[in-house]
């Protein structure tokens, strides 16, 4: 069979309907490609593409919107090879192939189906840029086994807002399905990753992330690791607290000396995340926490350096560092600190002191606790000075980007659910804070001849349901209210349409329904604003806008009480008792409204706010990551399968001024001021990434710790360090 060809006469047809709106010349790149004419049609478009990504940089950054439309035009040529235009004709076929879930025809009739379908503007595919198109059709879109081309940019959003509409009441459930793929499809928000890839589909599920405490056992220790391999393949981060596992040399069974300690484990997990992959397409991405008074803690921080001895390196995991406000005053004090073994102090004491926190800032039960086991004569323990532990935090940082920072007691304090639980840990990007306990197990039983039934006590298993605001689009556009609660809506049904593989999991998810409504398009905001980064104006404007998004979801989950009953430990929590308000300093006469409504209609979430760091869907919606900083105003995005051209969004003589400070160069002291304003009317935490160059100063790494321990910041991300060809700046010098 002859390969379709291109002539020049529909090259030039295809270009000039492509370059309508743009600012860009397309003269001479006209007559470089026509000379592709006659050749077969994918390689056409393929010099087409990337002829015009060619001419993208910082004078010129709407050519990134004619590849995009080039390729547009090539995706919608290759659907159209294996269906028609008929949206419920896609439904039966991609169901027909095991593609799409039974549900969507069940669901939905074909009346309701052809309804939706009036409602897919493909005019809204021209709002992607060509790396937002490239990331969603590669990655997202659905084919069949094949990998052929089926589902077009539109669909996708329709088919994940009638999934997670799916069980709305009928009378109104249409409306939903409209108002969700009005939010998506106009790009003011986006679901998280597995939702955007599993929604509808037959496989998989549609959180993010995980957390699991682990109890001091060996069946603890391997159940653990069993439940990460099963969320693993299903493509979920996983945090993991070990905090409560005994240190080395312990006693085990009342034998001195005896135990190997957390290390062990730890590498047990680290083969883990290499073995068991995400869905046969990346590592699986595991991060453990541990206090930072364990005894095991030295040979914890350097897990990730690259020398020293292998038997005792875990490069494939992320650590993480649990620390209460004593340890911080005692590394500014250049004090003492001392070192246990949580298994003796459960023994001597009494009491897991990782079950306690500082109820108060300088005073609470932690502190008492921690002096008492100091105190004592019976424990074993290590003097250390405080700032030499955090020297080794700020080394393996520096070259390793990790352990993350986790401050306990401020992220206990603000627990607005402490009447169920405790928070020991984050998960893998830092931005969940949420109640967990370890599973307990009871007893194996014989029930008939060949059935063995195992009884467990279930913990609290954090699951992270997770979507995003694109600032960058959404507040210029004044849709802040409309959004956030269908935005909400959504988030809620994810809670009970997810299929997790972890029955715990499971549980926790109903138990609280916790959601996490976040953002992107920091920088992209800033500048359409002409806001610079480093300025009381942006710390200011922070200020503002997370407090207008924190009242518009907290109402929009109190709306959605009224309508479908609280979550089922409302009672108690600081949403009921009123407190949630009174510890923001909520005083306002609209917030004591909101506080008088939720606390006669409920919450229907416990937790409700958390900042991922969103850089894949930040990148498809064509805006900046998170509350990141931009890498630069202009560079190439680098995966295993491309190189792609990439500018700041709506990058011009405008806005350049404000994207020039980027992220290696802006003063992170202004960083930390930002997200410690934007941290007090957020309910969990945030991805907060600190960008320093490789020569930083030691004493200037542990300033910025310092301040963001100061000003309430509950968590840190990653330390991302430079290399030495990156622009000096003012701030790393001082």
């Amino acid at each position: 069979m002859k390969a379709e060809v291109l002539q020049d006469h529909n090259i030039k047809s295809i270009i000039h309907d492509a370059e309508k709106g743009l600012s860009i010349n397309t003269s001479e790149y006209l007559e470089k490609v026509v000379k592709s004419a006659g050749q077969p049609i994918d390689k056409v478009f393929d010099t087409l593409i990337k002829s015009a990504l060619e001419r993208v940089d910082e004078t010129s950054p709407d050519w990134t919107y004619l590849a995009s439309r080039i390729y547009l035009r090539h995706l919608y040529h290759k659907a159209s090879e294996h269906r028609s235009e008929n949206f419920y004709e896609l439904i039966q076929i991609l169901t027909d192939k095991k593609i799409y879930h039974t549900n969507l025809l069940k669901k939905y009739n074909k009346t309701e189906i052809d309804q939706l379908s009036l409602e897919i503007d493909t005019k809204r595919d021209l709002l992607f840029d060509y790396l937002g198109l490239y990331s969603l059709a590669t990655r997202y879109l659905a084919t069949d086994h094949d990998k052929n081309v089926y589902e077009l940019p539109q669909e996708r959003w329709m088919i994940i807002a009638m999934w997670l509409m799916q069980d709305e009441d009928k009378d109104a459930r249409l409306d939903y399905v409209k108002e969700a793929y009005w939010a998506l499809s106009n790009l003011y928000m986006t679901v998280a990753t597995p939702t955007l890839n599993n929604a509808g589909k037959t496989h998989g599920q549609l959180s993010s992330c995980f957390i699991d405490t682990v109890d001091d056992s060996l069946q603890s220790i391997y159940d653990s690791n069993t439940d990460i391999a099963k969320l693993s393949k299903n493509g979920g981060g996983i945090g993991v607290y070990m905090g409560k596992i005994r240190s080395r040399g312990s006693s085990i069974k009342g034998f001195k000396g005896m135990s190997s300690g957390v290390v062990p484990w730890i590498k047990q997990l680290n083969n883990t995340a290499v073995n068991v992959d995400q869905l046969g397409t990346r590592k699986g991405a595991i991060a453990i926490y541990l206090d930072i008074w364990h005894a095991d803690i030295e040979s914890f921080l350097d897990l990730k350096l690259n020398n020293g001895d292998e038997r005792m390196r875990a490069h494939d995991i992320f650590t993480g560092v649990t620390l209460p406000d004593l340890f911080m005053e005692q590394v500014e004090n250049r004090g003492d600190w001392f070192l246990f073994d949580p298994h003796e102090v459960r023994q001597v004491m009494g009491y897991s002191l990782e079950d306690f926190y500082d109820e108060e800032k300088s005073n609470g039960s932690w502190r008492e606790k921690y002096k008492e086991c100091v105190q004592s004569d019976l424990l074993t323990k290590k003097k250390v000075p405080a700032i030499d532990l955090m020297k080794r935090i700020m080394k393996s940082q520096l070259e390793s980007g990790t352990p993350f920072m986790f401050y306990r007691d401020e992220v206990n304090r603000m627990n607005t659910n402490s009447h169920e639980g405790m928070i020991y840990c984050s998960n893998l990007c830092t931005e969940i804070t949420q109640n967990q306990s370890p599973s307990e197990f009871i007893e194996e039983l014989l029930e008939e001849e060949n059935t063995i039934i195992k009884k467990y006590q279930s913990g609290d298993y954090v699951v992270c349901n997770l979507s995003s605001i694109n600032l960058g689009k959404a507040v210029p556009d004044d849709v802040l209210e409309r959004l956030i609660k269908i935005q909400v809506r959504m988030l809620d049904n994810v809670v009970d349409i997810n299929t997790l593989p972890i029955l715990q999991a499971q549980l926790t998810n109903k138990k609280y329904r916790a959601i996490g409504l976040g953002t992107f398009g920091w920088h992209h905001l800033l500048a359409k604003k002409n806001i610079k980064w480093e300025s009381d104006e942006a710390v200011d404007y922070a200020d503002e806008l997370y407090e207008i998004i924190s009242y518009l979801t907290i109402k929009a989950s109190m709306e959605l009480s009224k309508e479908k009953g609280a979550y089922p430990l409302y009672n108690g929590s600081d949403w009921q008792t009123g407190d949630y308000f009174r510890k923001h300093g909520y005083d306002s006469n609209k917030w004591v409204e909101l506080s008088k409504d939720v606390i006669s209609n409920g919450m229907r979430n416990a937790y409700l706010m958390a900042v991922a760091p969103n850089s894949t869907t930040a990148m498809i919606a064509g805006s900046t990551a998170s509350i990141d900083p931009i890498f630069k105003p202009f560079y190439h995005e680098e995966k295993k399968d491309f190189k792609i051209p990439k500018t700041a969004p709506e990058l011009d003589h405008k806005t350049y001024d404000v994207y020039r400070k980027s992220a290696y160069i802006v003063d992170q002291r202004w960083s930390v001021k930002q997200n410690a304003a934007r941290q007090k009317h957020i309910d969990q935490s945030l991805s907060f990434n600190f960008y320093v160059p490789h020569t930083i100063k030691a004493s200037l790494l542990l300033d910025l710790h310092l301040q963001a321990w100061k000003e309430g910041l509950k968590t840190t991300y990653y330390v991302r360090s430079t290399s030495s060809d990156v622009e000096e700046c003012e701030w790393c010098q001082s």
